[in-house]
């Protein structure tokens, strides 16, 4: 029977031919992901089962648990007691920071004051009970406590159009008309998304008009990259350009958004010549584009092409996001190389220590690699709709159900701005690459422990000399403040660190003159002691507007000598022409 099974070219102990065995898995996969999100529901049952065999198995954890439940109880009947009494009774519960979904008057008054905080006690049960259950693993404790929040949020008040004052008060103003209006609102978004569209209101942001409009030229061209030279705004320049190396996870135009919040055209204002990479939109036939190739492609040709534009001048090089965490590999290995042309480093919102990368990690392990990389497999690349279900989880009080409960139930439509309208432009990644950077970053960590190999060499951050200017945000779920903060311990150099107050994206467009922005903002030098993420936030003096500024000042700091006039746009002699007007091609591709 042995001979009618599939064989390699390399004989029947060979690998290759069983190949065959391997797609049905992953065709089964890719099948599956189509109806749970991109979610794994392997890793969500390998979770479910070490947290209740588990708690199954410690008597004394139960125990706890059914005293906090009758101490919760006797809490919730005494506030309701004394209520009765005094209406202006605090609350014997608060919600947890950044929950808003209680705030309204309407909350205040019974009966729904009482599902309120009977519904925020068993929110605070559920998290007792999915924490510190004896011998679960770390992660899958994390995993289990994040499913029972989403799942109690289904079940919120304020989700439910009897229990949410708000609706009925909004129900009895229009004599229900609200509830019509929300029906057309859902049809008009159910068949977007059924033909692909992106969300209503986004038509109203265009690319190149009122979004991405800095004047500027592409200059360069590959397979993967367009270099955008961006126009001078001032009569002379720094003598170093800056590069900016954005995420290709999304369009690069979200630092070039609305002229009044586009870092790209705030720096060209301070007089800096400035380059920008926009990425190429892969389709299936990029599958095989690695890591490296970004690198090569990207950040490296990108700086080839500023160095024959600019030449004899080192560059000023920032990366946001996923672009920082690039860029840091560039330069890790051009340090080992002798490749001294970068005059210091910039990284925004960016890690380096995936160690603890934040609740994204939530949805990254071997089970959820696995099927990622069936899905990848599939295609050809990951799309965002493949993904879209862990990202909304991840904020699904502001981007799930405040949304059901604004759009649909109050009847309202939620204004159209421009970062949701750059969000909702998303990019596709190529299976090869993400597949290697889920694997050697988030899982591995190979550049942190100084293993990340490039040109056969290791990408050692110890390497960098050039002095590092490094941004966090304070409720950033992509990219958590203290793991960005990690840097300082891999890295021999000075070290300025901002932490400013936003998210992974608003917290990066921090345009000056914009009330209500703070950030703290500290140097450690070489030889300085390391602090704690909590010591250094203690230390550091919290300080009143924008971090542009304090950015802007130390890039003026690191400057060689006096302006200089403004170089011309490419330098076609050297094979840089000026090839289209910026925001050119790579970001209009679908």
């Amino acid at each position: 029977m042995t001979k009618n099974l599939p064989q390699s070219p390399q004989g029947q102990d060979g690998t290759l031919g069983f190949e065959a065995f391997r797609s049905m898995d992953r065709m089964r996969e890719a099948l599956a992901a189509q109806m749970t999100g991109g979610l794994s529901p392997a890793a969500l049952a390998l979770a479910v089962f070490d947290w209740s065999i588990h708690l199954a198995m410690a008597p004394g954890k139960r125990l706890e648990l059914a005293y906090k439940a009758m101490t919760k109880l006797q809490r919730l009947a005494t506030h309701m007691a004394a209520a009765r009494l005094c209406p202006d009774t605090p609350p014997c519960i608060e919600p947890l920071p950044g929950d808003h979904r209680f705030r309204a008057e309407g909350w205040q008054k019974q009966p729904w004051r009482f599902w309120s905080q009977a519904f925020l006690l068993n929110q605070q049960w559920w998290h007792n009970a999915t924490r510190e259950v004896p011998g679960v693993t770390p992660h899958h404790e994390e995993v289990i406590s994040f499913a029972a929040r989403q799942w109690l949020d289904i079940f919120s008040p304020s989700n439910n159009p009897f229990g949410n004052p708000e609706v009925i008060g909004k129900a009895l103003a229009t004599g229900g008309a609200n509830f019509v209006q929300g029906f057309q609102n859902w049809l008009e978004d159910a068949s977007r998304l059924a033909a692909g569209q992106p969300s209503a209101g986004t038509e109203d942001f265009v690319v190149g008009r009122n979004v991405a409009g800095t004047p500027g030229q592409v200059v360069w061209r590959n397979h993967l990259i367009e270099l955008i030279q961006y126009a001078p705004a001032t009569e002379t320049v720094r003598p170093e350009p800056v590069l900016i190396v954005p995420a290709w996870i999304m369009k690069y135009y979200i630092l070039d958004l609305s002229p009044q919040n586009s870092l790209i055209r705030y720096l060209v204002g301070q007089g800096h010549t400035v380059f920008c990479i926009s990425w190429r939109n892969p389709t299936a036939e990029d599958r095989d584009l690695t890591m490296d190739d970004y690198r090569r492609l990207g950040v490296m040709a990108a700086l080839d092409g500023i160095n024959a534009i600019v030449p004899g001048q080192k560059v000023h090089a920032a990366g946001y996001c996923l672009g920082g965490t690039l860029l840091s590999i560039a330069a890790a290995a051009m340090a080992h190389a002798g490749d001294d042309r970068l005059a210091s480093l910039t990284l925004l919102a960016a890690q380096t220590d995936f160690t603890e990368p934040g609740e994204l990690a939530l949805f990254i392990d071997h089970s959820q690699m696995h099927f990622l990389e069936s899905m990848m497999w599939n295609r050809g690349y990951l799309s965002a709709d493949q993904m879209a279900g862990a990202f909304q989880l991840l904020r699904s009080n502001d981007l799930i159900w405040s949304r059901l409960v604004h759009d649909y139930l109050m009847g309202e439509r939620t204004p159209m701005f421009d970062i949701m309208a750059w969000n909702a432009d998303s990019t596709r990644m190529p299976y090869r690459m993400h597949a290697e950077y889920l694997q050697r970053l988030y899982i591995d960590n190979e550049l942190a422990s100084g293993r990340f190999m490039v040109d056969g060499r290791p990408a050692a951050l110890q390497n960098i000399r050039v002095p590092l200017f490094v941004v966090g945000t304070e409720r950033d779920h992509m990219a958590p403040w203290p793991s960005v903060y990690k840097v300082h311990q891999l890295c021999d150099t000075d070290i300025t660190f901002v932490l400013t107050g936003g998210g992974h994206n608003a917290g990066i467009l921090s345009e000056p003159g914009t009330g209500h922005r703070h950030f703290r903002v500290a140097l450690k030098r070489m030889a300085d002691p390391y602090l704690a993420p909590a010591e250094w936030l203690e230390s550091a003096a919290e300080k009143e507007g924008s971090w542009w500024l304090e950015w802007a000042d130390w890039l003026a700091a690191q400057s060689s000598g006096p302006q200089v006039p403004p170089p011309g746009a490419g330098a076609p002699e050297r094979g840089y022409p000026a090839l289209a007007a910026a925001p050119g091609t790579y970001v209009l591709q679908r």
